[in-house]
């Protein structure tokens, strides 16, 4: 791009024009071997498979060899450039760190007429290799003019997670209708604008699509103050029932120990920051620092959901005020989840005298082959989002697990939608604004059959989540998504291996 360009494109915006290369029809040569070769090389065949392709680099990476082996279309020479390269070459892309012999190539293209990218330096460029978003036969390229190809991932990701998989079926129905269509060009259009007005009629539904974010943090705003009320209701009631209100207050203000009320702040705010920002792990934290404070198992989960009600409310506001929430997977997994809490809470009091410490150590198990799963993803080359199935029964035993177990949720439905290759900054705030619904529910079934919830001694653990929470959900849309794979892969498999060993030792 010359400099006359680049004044032209600061005064009209982006000038670039759009076009999609048939690669299997030209012949592009590729010079340079190292990441930056593969980088460009696996941009090329993820989008064109059948892409013809001459690779010329003095060292040539095992990973590319392995990317093109058996591929008949691609030629590697292994030596450093010869100016005869170009010839009967279409295009030239240089990923190589020697600038000085980018910068020959680009003269030599010139002359040539070849169209060259070269690697990091736009103006060198006759053009850019975007940000790809594809759903089959449906392929989006995002450019930002060579200013910022961050954003043009980060806006890659969030086309990617908006756009259903099923629309490549759309493409399909549509082209039947079209070629089932007779008479002219004319006749074809107006057909077509008769069969698809309906989506432009029906606006409605398409905003419905779209996730209404007041209306799901007034709902939480709602359901934290009936919590509330229910709690300082029960107990102003149980104070006149014993006597003064004033002398109860006192009482359980000087009961609270500083140091223990210290660490639960700190446990609390520790396990927001996990849970708030990869999805998983209050349960699991709090759950064992309680246990080390030799509360009784039987009434662990009680105090657990008591203090989540809280730091998870304002998680899950929080995630929905910084855009975080896919809404069609959060209504699929929030009511079987609410279902699933429920009965285990109401399953954890009836057997609260039973030994239910073996139920970990399958989902402990689960959990850690997850882990390394989705640690392994991190590493692989992004392929087409799968359709999650049964996320409802998934989210069902997440609840369930969570209520009667004293913690699940996050491990079980966080690490398996995100093993499926969902994007985590979704799933992770998807999952939080259902989790404040889960443990809603599983709290009030612990109130009315235990007739108390301790909010005094984990008053600790409220404090901590509730600070924590704002600052998890803005530090979610921050991580790159390699990072938070591999941060939830070892959070899920250091957590499961905890699990796992402090239930079997108890037995053994």
């Amino acid at each position: 791009m010359s400099k006359q360009d680049s004044k032209n494109s600061q005064k009209t915006g982006n000038a670039l024009f759009p076009v999609f290369i048939k690669l299997n029809q030209v012949q592009l040569l590729l010079v340079g071997g190292g990441n930056i070769g593969l980088e460009k090389l696996s941009a090329i065949l993820r989008n064109s498979p059948d892409a013809n392709v001459t690779i010329v680099a003095p060292f040539i990476s095992d990973y590319i060899k392995e990317l093109i082996k058996d591929n008949l279309r691609i030629q590697l020479f292994e030596r450093i450039f010869e100016d005869s390269d170009l010839e009967q070459k279409d295009i030239v892309v240089c990923a190589t760190d020697d600038k000085a012999l980018h910068y020959h190539i680009y003269e030599l293209a010139k002359l040539k007429h070849i169209l060259i990218n070269v690697a990091d330096t736009p103006e060198l460029c006759d053009f850019y290799l975007g940000s790809i978003v594809q759903k089959g036969d449906l392929k989006i390229a995002i450019s930002t003019n060579g200013k910022s190809p961050t954003v043009a991932k980060r806006i890659k990701e969030v086309l990617n997670d908006i756009i259903p998989v099923e629309v490549d079926e759309m493409l399909t129905n549509i082209e039947k209708i079209r070629n089932s269509i007779h008479g002219d060009f004319d006749e074809k259009v107006k057909h077509l604008n008769e069969l698809t007005k309906v989506l432009v009629s029906k606006q409605t539904i398409m905003d419905n699509s779209k996730v209404n974010t007041k209306k799901w943090q007034t709902i939480v705003l709602y359901c934290l103050l009936a919590f509330v009320v229910i709690m300082i209701s029960h107990g102003l009631l149980s104070m006149i029932h014993f006597g003064s209100v004033l002398e109860e207050i006192k009482n359980g203000i000087t009961a609270i120990d500083l140091n223990t009320f210290l660490l639960m702040l700190l446990t609390g705010f520790i396990a927001q920051m996990i849970d708030g920002s990869m999805g998983l792990g209050y349960g699991t934290i709090s759950t064992t620092f309680l246990l080390a404070m030799g509360v009784p198992p039987a009434i662990v989960s009680s105090r657990v959901h008591s203090a989540r009600v809280f730091s998870s409310g304002v998680s899950g506001y929080s995630h929905n005020r910084y855009g975080n929430i896919n809404k069609k997977l959060f209504r699929t997994i929030v009511w079987p989840g609410v279902i699933g809490a429920i009965i285990g809470a109401g399953l954890a009091v009836f057997a609260q005298h039973s030994n239910l410490s073996w139920v970990r150590i399958p989902l402990a198990i689960y959990t850690t082959y997850l882990g390394y799963y989705i640690i392994r993803k991190a590493f692989n080359k992004r392929q087409l989002d799968s359709k999650v199935k049964r996320a409802g029964w998934l989210a069902a035993i997440g609840g369930f697990m969570d209520a009667f177990a004293g913690g699940g949720w996050g491990a079980l439905v966080t690490s398996t939608l995100i093993s499926k290759r969902k994007s985590p900054r979704y799933v992770v705030g998807s999952v939080c604004l259902a989790e404040f619904f889960v443990v809603f529910a599983s709290a009030i079934t612990f109130f009315i059959l235990l007739k108390h919830l301790p909010i005094l001694e984990v008053l600790g653990l409220i404090l901590g989540g509730v600070i924590a929470g704002p600052i998890a959900a803005k530090l979610v849309g921050k991580i790159p998504i390699k990072t938070m794979y591999i941060l939830v892969g070892l959070v899920v498999v250091l957590t499961s291996i905890y699990t796992l060993y402090k239930v079997t030792i108890k037995y053994y």
